[in-house]
């Protein structure tokens, strides 16, 4: 039975509610009426629940209307501001078995790596002359080669890297479900964000994807960001990987999995990601019958966007130049640029080619960051690597209620300016620059309050004076 606040996996991502949504949304794709109430109800931008959005996803003759909305939503709550991260890899051993990951323990092709803490270095060192701020670590589950103790030591080494000007403010987790003990740990080592994809959410698909291993475990993937809430991380993000099941049983279940959040925590969660299937050393995406298209892609963000209207959205390298500009205007949030998936992938060129044969998946978009920022403030975006909110402790329900009141654009809008104007005077080249500039000056006048305004407008006189790391 379907119990939005259940703690057990099979309530509340509950296949029946899920496959009885699919059919509703079906029989009432063509009733006008019901889908313009369902649209008037979502310009309050308060969110929808997961068979109105489900509604949506289906209204095919209203997509004019959804797109122009889903805009209209972004605008509202996250501006013209795209944060940008960077993956950074740690490890690929793993002892688990998934059939659509090429670091599966059956995989004897590619090369076995785990970072020393040296290593580490070298690769922050790497991402902060790039101009990097935010990281997400990642690597394999093996209790043995990949302990909680390596993650937390690696997180102090990232956070102790200061190159030049450089620093990693936030440092996210992309790790296998966990105890509450082990996510209390990582609570307090400084983490930003625990991420965790689900994969597929349709059990049975789930299962035979992960035939051995401590995921194959259905239930301690889906109930872990309740264990992850437990252990003081208000911060989590969620996503499936599409391609792998229908969509649209992943699309009405990735938000029911929110409304338990909500329900059961007090706060849904900080991002939803919505990574695609990708090709990989021993991994064939056509094998896989659900691909999902540019088309549909672009319809699921904005979907999401308005039923979900506080939460990030996240958008990888794995997409497109073309793909990605397309999902930043309906919805995304975050993007990340200059990416590497492989285990140090991001020392010397000269090296990379040894780093090749340990990468997880292949790249779409793999422009460098300075190409990246460049394009994004060119399409009319604000390039950010603010990371205040975490550091000033606005995270969980605190951003929310940030979000939620408007005030969002008198703190992250001026944070992301002055993260800018570092990263341009810091390492940009000139054309860049000369772009950047512009666009601050510009932007500076879109502050609503004058004395946070003024404010900024000296702070970013002295970030080109050589000061650092202002924050409001």
């Amino acid at each position: 039975m379907y119990d939005v606040k259940s703690m057990k996996a099979e309530e509340f991502i509950n296949h029946d509610e899920i496959m009885d949504t699919l059919k509703w949304a079906e029989e009432n794709k063509s009733n006008q009426a019901l889908i313009k109430s369902v649209l008037l109800k979502a310009t309050e931008m308060k969110g929808l629940d997961h068979r109105e959005a489900a509604l949506l996803l289906v209204a095919d003759e209203n997509l004019d209307d959804v797109f122009g909305l889903a805009r209209r939503i972004k605008e509202k709550f996250y501006g013209n501001r795209i944060v940008l991260f960077a993956p950074l890899y740690l490890s690929n051993y793993c002892i688990n078995s998934c059939s659509y990951c090429p670091y599966h323990v059956q995989n004897k092709n590619i090369d076995r790596k785990k970072l020393t803490q040296d290593d580490i270095r070298n690769e922050v060192t790497a991402l902060q002359d790039m101009g990097h701020k935010r990281l997400a670590l990642e690597l394999g589950e093996d209790p043995v080669n990949n302990p909680i103790e390596y993650m937390l030591e690696s997180i102090e080494t990232v956070y102790s890297v200061k190159h030049w000007n450089g620093a990693i403010r936030r440092v996210n987790v992309n790790i296998a479900a966990t105890s509450a003990d082990d996510y209390k740990k990582l609570k307090d080592a400084g983490i930003g964000t625990y991420i965790l994809f689900q994969e597929t959410y349709k059990r049975d698909s789930y299962e035979k994807l992960h035939p051995a291993g401590p995921k194959s475990n259905y239930s301690r993937q889906t109930e872990a960001m309740d264990s992850a809430m437990e252990g003081g991380l208000d911060d989590v993000g969620i996503g499936v990987l599409f391609g792998l099941e229908d969509y649209r049983y992943e699309y009405v279940a990735l938000l029911m999995h929110a409304e338990h959040l909500e329900a059961a925590h007090g706060v849904g969660p900080h991002t939803v990601s919505f990574p695609r299937i990708r090709a990989a050393d021993d991994i064939d995406p056509g094998k896989f019958p659900h691909a999902v298209c540019d088309d549909v892609f672009e319809k699921l963000v904005a979907c999401v966007r308005i039923s979900a209207p506080y939460t990030g959205i996240i958008v990888s390298t794995r997409e497109s130049r073309e793909c990605r500009e397309r999902a930043l205007s309906v919805g995304v949030s975050q993007i990340s640029g200059g990416s590497r998936t492989s285990v140090g992938g991001y020392l010397l060129p000269s090296k990379l080619a040894q780093t090749e044969n340990t990468k997880q998946f292949d790249i779409t978009d793999n422009r460098p960051l300075e190409e990246v920022v460049a394009w994004l403030m060119e399409c009319g975006h604000i390039p950010s690597f603010c990371t205040a909110c975490y550091r000033e402790g606005r995270t969980g329900d605190r951003f929310m209620e940030l979000c939620k009141s408007g005030e969002i654009h008198n703190c992250c809008h001026p944070n992301a300016l002055m993260t800018l104007e570092e990263y341009l005077q810091d390492y940009a080249g000139e054309d860049t620059k000369e772009i950047g500039e512009k666009l601050i000056k510009a932007e500076l006048l879109n502050i609503p309050n004058k004395k946070v305004r003024d404010l900024i407008t000296e702070h970013i006189k002295e970030i080109k004076n050589g000061s650092r790391d202002f924050r409001v």
